[in-house]
């Protein structure tokens, strides 16, 4: 900031006390006239040096560092030593050949104005130094203050600029899509997210322009409505909605967040889109957990009340068979169909014992054998048990195994080959007399999902609606006396016991996909 301007012999001769009279008003007006003071402070040591013929003009500033001198003109001869002197309120002595005037504005000392001459000073040259130190003080005070002013002012808008940079930053970042709207519905923020994917819209774009011309997929009137919900109540507004957009369904959570300016009404609305197709998926299959565990406790405690009832039936009905038998070997033939009724009881009571051990399969806790097992050879092995059923003869299966697959689980052989039989049961069950099943095994995308076995077929499908329960306990597609409807249920639990998970894919009419997900040895 300092500036030095050197001495010059152009200055003259001093021009006595009419001439500086006239220095100390063109000071003034100078000083009043200029848009930055302190940039005409030069130039007023300048004039007065010419004015005086001095040697050295000098203004002093106070600052954190002490005394400095801001602006000069001539050589450095005046030491801070003597400025000090009289900063301290000391007077210099009548025949220095240096004139230093403190620089105070209102009772506040801000520096000093120092001229230095070849020769002995007259006292009406220091009264007009003094009254230029009176005209400079509280100029050079609004400068300072203004020089800080815009230092601060500057500073500011740099924090303020930082920060909304960073502010966009965290927008950006958010993995969820993100807008604002006013209340004409024209854009005011439009974050990263929403212009990726393929429904992306260009954030230069969409800025400015309201939300029913970027928008398409939703009508322009639902769409107003459910803003002017918000606008109006101020309240947040919340609903899932489900999309095709990118070929696969997705589901999608919306939140409208009404957005104050101010202490009055509404005057923005911010759109929050978050793609909850994981999160919804894995909150069915916690809920089916749920419900597994709670038939399981109920199985426990019921088991044994049922089980032996039907051991009593299936006595008394094999004691009277083998009275009916004893009454034959006698010549007593009794009318009716009591050895029909009789085998019909049998049946049933058997039936019954069947569900309640397959409910007892699943329910109860059984120590397991596991070791690091090939999903290939599983798959071959189920094939090989199958591979006599009469029915299997009937329909075409194709294997088509990874080679590539070197991925071993941590499993018990003989639960995920109980397990595979039962999907391809279900797939048999599924394609009646004809049709074709295909199992497949490939690799997954990560640790945990490490290891893919499919089972395929193109048989009658499953009803979307009863995707989602085929895997409780009980349930079942089958016709009346096919199924207990615990096969899927166990099958679940087996896979969900060996940290993996079972994905059903169908189409009515077209076939349904029975994947099985299970993770490495080493993501176990």
């Amino acid at each position: 900031m300092s500036s030095t301007v050197p001495a010059t012999s152009e200055r003259g001769d001093s021009l006595g006390i009419g001439p500086l009279l006239g220095t100390v008003a063109q000071v003034a007006a100078r000083l009043a006239a200029a848009s930055h003071p302190e940039d005409a402070a030069l130039d007023v040591l300048d004039l007065l040096c010419r004015g005086l013929g001095a040697e050295e003009c000098g203004i002093w500033l106070n600052t954190p560092a002490g005394l400095i001198r801001n602006w000069g003109v001539g050589d450095l001869v005046v030491t801070v030593e003597e400025i000090e002197i009289v900063m301290d309120g000391s007077t210099p002595e009548p025949a220095s050949l240096t004139a230093i005037e403190r620089l105070v504005a209102a009772e506040q000392r801000i520096g000093a104005l120092a001229i230095r001459l070849a020769r002995p000073w007259t006292d009406d040259e220091r009264a007009g130094v003094r009254a230029i130190a009176n005209v400079l003080a509280p100029v050079l005070v609004h400068a300072q203050h203004s020089h800080q002013l815009e230092e601060e002012v500057a500073l500011r808008t740099t924090q303020v600029s930082d920060e909304r940079r960073f502010t966009e930053k965290i927008i950006d970042s958010l993995p969820v899509g993100l807008y604002v709207i006013d209340r004409e519905f024209r854009i005011q923020a439009w974050n990263r997210k929403r212009e990726t994917g393929m429904q992306g819209v260009s954030r230069e774009e969409a800025i400015g322009r309201t939300i029913f011309e970027i928008l398409h997929r939703q009508p322009a009137e639902l769409l107003r409505r459910e803003f002017e919900e918000v606008f109006r109540t101020g309240r947040i507004q919340q609903f899932q909605m489900e999309s095709l957009a990118t070929g696969d369904l997705r589901v999608y959570r919306i939140t409208k967040i009404p957005m104050r300016l101010a202490d009055g009404p509404v005057t923005h609305v911010i759109t929050i889109g978050e793609d909850v197709t994981d999160w919804k998926e894995a909150e069915g299959r916690f809920s089916q957990a749920e419900k597994l565990a709670a038939l399981g406790q109920l199985a426990a405690g019921v088991m044994h009340e049922i089980n032996n009832p039907l051991a009593t039936i299936a006595a008394c009905a094999e004691s009277l068979q083998l009275k009916l038998e004893d009454l034959e070997a006698q010549g007593i033939t009794l009318r009716g169909d009591y050895k029909e009724l009789l085998t019909i009881v049998d049946n049933e009571v058997h039936r019954c014992k069947r569900i309640v051990d397959g409910l007892l399969d699943f329910s109860r806790p059984k120590p397991v054998t596991k070791a690091l097992v090939h999903i290939n050879q599983v798959v071959e092995k189920t094939l090989f048990l199958l591979k006599h059923h009469v029915r299997f003869k009937k329909v075409h299966v194709h294997q088509h195994l990874d080679p590539e697959l070197a991925t071993l689980i941590y499993a018990s052989e003989e639960q995920l080959v109980q397990t595979l039989m039962a999907l391809l049961l279900n797939a048999l069950d599924a394609l009646g007399d004809t049709g074709t099943i295909i199992i497949r095994t490939r690799p997954g995308r990560t640790a945990s999902e490490a290891v893919i076995c499919e089972v395929i077929d193109d048989g009658q499908g499953i009803a979307r609606g009863e995707q989602g329960k085929i895997f409780e306990p009980f349930y079942t597609t089958k016709p009346p006396g096919r199924g207990t409807g615990l096969g899927l249920s166990i099958c679940y639990g087996i896979v969900s016991d060996h940290g993996g998970r079972i994905e059903v894919d169908s189409i009515p009419g077209k076939g349904s996909t029975f994947r099985v997900i299970l993770p490495g040895s080493e993501g176990v």
